[in-house]
């Protein structure tokens, strides 16, 4: 009769389920951090680019006039 007592206590404790649901949404959050990285990285990178580029052109243009005689 023991043993059916132990055996019904274990099948009424709930404390692993918790466990389980935490690592299940633990892991959701995880993943949904992962993809919303690779969907946004691509679009970062080609305006970082974007930036460099057009920064670097105005930068020359800025120094080639300052490199000029004014005009008199």
């Amino acid at each position: 009769m023991k043993l059916l007592n132990i055996f019904k206590t274990f099948c009424n404790d709930e404390d692993g389920a918790v466990t389980v649901d935490w690592v299940v949404l633990t892991a959701a959050i995880v993943g949904l951090g992962i993809v919303v990285v690779a969907t946004v990285s691509g679009g970062l990178r080609n305006a970082a680019t974007t930036l460099t580029n057009d920064l670097g052109t105005t930068m020359t243009t800025a120094a080639t006039a300052a490199d000029e005689p004014a005009a008199e």
